[in-house]
């Protein structure tokens, strides 16, 4: 499967965000606590380059708690400030400002030393689409200044939002990249909505979620759906091995279509909207390397 999705004023974008950066002290970079490797664009690295970083792992209330450890301490690593979100909620929100401000300090106190005191931070805020950027921006500013939604591709064009008289934000429309070349990549934006449903087939889709829920957390779907979990074996194929958990659910939830059968593409939709909505419970789908599956 290559999955590849990159609308015209995505590239636009990229321009815009490479032209924007001098005029801000600091970026944000917006990614998804489920899924933190794969709801990262691998350019913004390149883009931002030495730029002072924040990472914001929104969606943390999602995320298994232990997962957003080992995250936080990953991207502590590599030098970046850290913020762990609920944006929906705006938990956790209120300290974006204290810990901008712990990440620009030495340059806080350049600008006193050059009588510039009460200089208002300008952070630029970027991420792949539906991660929740512009509800993260509107609960920071309190109001709703960004638009939001839960479709990707609701941002397009860049907008100043002053929070106070210390802080400015620049909103940027959502950023993907040309092409996925890991599947996997490709698989886990699909889940969460970050790409339209219309990109594949929910089925396919949910048949692949069900297999690395399996394989990941097997308590938590069967809890919540009632099946039976027989390991994988090494040859099966993952949509087959998903497809079979789809049926039971389905069957278990009483779905059913003309002729008896169970209905399995309402079934899809469900497992999809529960796992997106958190009511499947905590998942972090990606750990750093050297942390477990």
């Amino acid at each position: 499967m290559n999955i590849q999705w990159y609308p015209g004023h995505m590239t636009k974008t990229r321009r815009q965000i490479e032209a924007d950066l001098g005029q801000v002290d600091m970026v944000a970079e917006i990614v998804d606590a489920r899924i933190p490797i794969s709801s990262r664009n691998p350019d913004i690295d390149a883009i931002v380059g030495a730029k002072p970083r924040l990472v914001v792992l929104n969606r943390a209330d999602q995320a298994d708690p232990a997962g957003n450890r080992f995250w936080t301490k990953a991207f502590q690593d590599q030098g970046f400030a850290v913020l762990e979100t609920d944006s929906k909620t705006g938990k956790g929100v209120s300290r974006f400002s204290e810990v901008s401000r712990v990440l620009l300090k030495e340059q806080i106190q350049r600008w006193q030393a050059k009588g510039q005191v009460g200089r208002p931070i300008r952070a630029m805020v970027v991420g792949v689409p539906n991660v929740g950027k512009s509800t993260f921006i509107n609960q920071v500013a309190h109001r709703k200044s960004a638009k939001a939604g839960d479709r990707p591709g609701v941002t397009r064009g860049k907008q100043w939002v002053t929070v106070d008289s210390g802080l400015a934000l620049l909103d940027t429309p959502g950023i993907l990249w040309p092409k996925f070349e890991d599947e996997r990549v490709g698989m886990h934006l699909a889940y969460t909505g970050a790409v339209k449903d219309d990109i594949m087939d929910v089925e396919t889709l949910a048949c692949r979620l069900m297999d690395d829920l399996a394989a990941r957390y097997p308590q938590a779907l069967a809890e919540r759906y009632k099946v039976d979990i027989p390991p994988r074996e090494a040859e099966q194929d993952a949509v087959a091995y998903g497809y079979a958990l789809l049926e039971q659910a389905a069957g278990k939830r009483g779905f059913r279509i003309s002729g008896g059968d169970v209905d399995t593409e309402r079934m899809a939709r469900i497992l999809l909207d529960e796992f997106r909505g958190g009511k499947l419970g905590r998942f972090t789908l990606e750990l750093p390397e050297g942390e477990g599956q």
